[in-house]
């Protein structure tokens, strides 16, 4: 298993940028794929971004390519996401999610096997 703790989020005016963190502890870190989802008041959780296991690949929704990226220090057992540019539409509690290694991205929440509690980002305008 695999214990997972977002921090960095708050309150921003929009256009400007958070980087938020996920540490993890339990099993070797470089097991998993991670990813980072996010829930708006009232609306499901929506994919945001994934990064595969060596950190070699990712991928972004459509929504944030461009303003987001996401990376991870295997050596601290970290993955990060940094959000510039930020919209007031990007509030959401932020979570961070991670699944066994595998040959192909997954955008889908289900196939993600551990989450973390989130941490809430508020972009004000």
């Amino acid at each position: 298993q695999v214990q997972l703790v977002e921090s960095g989020g708050g309150l921003v005016q929009a256009g400007g940028s958070l980087r938020l963190s996920c540490a993890a502890s339990g099993r070797t870190f470089t097991s998993y794929d991670m990813g980072w989802f996010r829930q708006a008041p009232g609306k499901e959780r929506d994919f945001v971004a994934a990064i595969s296991w060596s950190g070699g690949t990712n991928d972004y929704a459509d929504s944030v390519k461009g303003r987001f990226s996401i990376s991870r220090d295997n050596a601290e057992n970290t993955v990060y996401l940094q959000m510039s540019s930020l919209k007031p539409e990007d509030t959401a509690v932020y979570y961070c999610a991670a699944r066994g290694r595998s040959l192909r991205y997954s955008r889908t929440e289900s196939e993600y096997d551990y989450w973390g509690r989130g941490t809430q980002v508020t972009v004000s305008s």
